[in-house]
């Protein structure tokens, strides 16, 4: 699945039509420890100057919301719980088309 999903979004062969899309993808990249992906991917207004500490192995994503993010939106929400081995990450993350892509703007845990 990540062979035809996301690997192609991670080398560059196509863009991520929707905000859901890209969050799939960066978590792929999250799972493989493509930090790369990663902070290419995120807003250059909110993106950390590197991402490097991807040491968490990540076991199952499950999407629980989205709000817009469509292939004519400029902006998305998508809610989501990625869990792992210590626990649950639980976020609703923003998401804003800049010239024609989308990028990860930043985002809110939940407990």
């Amino acid at each position: 699945m990540f062979g035809s999903c996301c690997r192609p979004l991670h080398v560059g062969d196509r863009q991520a039509e929707t905000a859901e899309e890209l969050m799939r993808s960066r978590y792929s990249a999250y799972v493989v420890g493509d930090s790369e992906y990663v902070w290419r991917t995120w807003h250059p207004r909110t993106r950390p100057d590197e991402v490097s500490d991807l040491t968490v192995t990540w076991s199952r994503l499950e999407i629980l919301d989205r709000v817009g993010g469509g292939p004519a939106d400029d902006t998305g929400e998508v809610e989501f719980r990625a869990y792992h081995r210590a626990g649950v990450l639980h976020e609703r993350s923003r998401f804003a088309r800049r010239a024609g892509r989308w990028f990860y703007v930043d985002g809110d845990l939940f407990d």
